[in-house]
């Protein structure tokens, strides 16, 4: 990762695509001006794409002040924070990525803005089948940088809809932040879309609070959703019952719920998928997802969801790999000046792990310690120091 300090301009200066998202965000929560350069400079059409381009303009409609440029080719972004603000917006997606793209940055984003956040996001696509986006697909045969993947939760796809609800709610709850609430309108399976979903956070805080999670809890109940849109309604009890096979040896109590949209409440294309969510007595989740590629059958979706989950489980830590483990750790970086502490899977610790804990260094100067506790266990302790991040904006509200 290329980067270095402008002072006479005062920017920090980045190299690539990679992390887009993520070093904006962090960005504005830091106050700090960036410019990236070389933004897909070795695909084959150079510059931002459309998906990064709309990100740009919802983070100019929920904050206030921030000053967004563009270079002629769409290879250099600079971007000054203003204030977060909030408020009620409305914007239409492009169907190169899915919803939970756009929507997994506003979390981290609204519960520091001035007033509550109420965005709808319309013709997109509420989740994505678990394989790479086909213009990388394309790049990949070339050749080219595959920087888009690190953008892609554990390069594979965007978190969907139903994953932020159940998965990423959550996470934020065990950080003070409450009332949270995500209503999926129409669902839009790829390739056409033509979904609706409306993200409402209206709990302001302060600063998140301290964490302390240093075991890691048993599973208490099984929870999951299975949808289905514009195809039989009977895929749903498919996908249950294969899905039920999978997960009756591990004695929990396990509820699969179904949802099967038709007419208004579907999108433009046919297609189904399911979520399970594993839930511990303390609060914290494991969570698979699946959605159905061409050629799947609603039992082999259904079984496939259900071994993720297990799969998930067994790699220990309390929380995911991806949005999940993000979303906890810089939560944990913008809290108190205390240490937070939380269990992680070794598993979790790869390239893109170390990548992200540099960025964090970076914009929030924070440093993570890793403690294992037993040479044979899967599982490590993660130590943070909080910055004692105070949302000034809530403050001038």
């Amino acid at each position: 990762m290329s980067v270095f300090t402008d002072k006479k301009k005062g920017f920090i200066t980045f190299e690539g695509s990679q992390d887009f998202r993520l070093r904006i965000v962090l960005a504005t929560l830091s106050g700090q001006a960036i410019e990236i350069q070389g933004i897909h400079k070795n695909d084959s059409s150079i510059g931002i794409k459309d998906y990064e381009m709309t990100f740009l303009r919802i983070l100019e409609s929920v904050t206030n002040g921030s000053f967004i440029q563009i270079n002629y080719t769409g290879t250099v972004v600079r971007y000054k924070p203003g204030l977060i603000v909030g408020g009620t917006h409305t914007f239409k997606v492009p169907k190169s990525r899915g919803m939970g793209y756009f929507l997994e940055p506003l979390l981290l984003l609204a519960p520091f803005g001035k007033k509550p956040l109420s965005i709808t996001l319309t013709d997109g696509i509420t989740s994505v089948p678990s394989f790479l986006p086909s213009s990388i697909k394309n790049n990949d045969k070339s050749g080219t940088n595959r920087e888009d993947i690190s953008d892609v939760v554990d390069g594979s796809g965007d978190i969907g809809v139903d994953t932020i609800r159940t998965g990423l709610f959550p996470i934020l709850q065990k950080f003070g932040i409450d009332r949270e609430e995500l209503r999926i309108t129409k669902r839009g399976a790829p390739p056409n879309g033509g979904g609706e979903v409306q993200l409402y956070m209206p709990h302001l805080i302060l600063q998140p609070k301290t964490v302390h999670q240093t075991s890691t809890p048993n599973i208490d109940r099984i929870r999951g959703i299975a949808y289905s849109t514009r195809v039989s309604p009977a895929s749903v009890n498919r996908i249950v019952e294969a899905a039920r096979t999978v997960l009756k040896p591990t004695g929990c109590e396990t509820f699969i719920y179904t949802d099967v949209a038709v007419s208004t409440e579907s999108g433009l294309s046919p297609g189904f998928g399911c979520t399970i969510v594993a839930e511990t007595k303390s609060g914290w989740v494991y969570v698979a997802e699946e959605v159905a590629r061409p050629g799947d059958t609603p039992e082999d979706l259904g079984s496939q969801t259900a071994a993720k989950l297990l799969e998930n489980i067994s790699f220990g830590g309390v929380v995911n790999r991806g949005a999940a483990l993000r979303l906890t750790l810089i939560l944990m970086a913008l809290g108190k000046e205390d240490i937070g502490r939380i269990m992680l899977g070794k598993s979790l610790i790869d390239d893109e792990f170390v990548r992200f804990l540099r960025t964090l260094k970076i914009f929030l100067g924070v440093e993570v310690v890793l403690k294992d506790q037993d040479f044979k266990s899967n599982e490590v302790l993660c130590l943070i120091k909080g910055i004692g991040f105070v949302n000034s904006n809530k403050k001038i509200a």
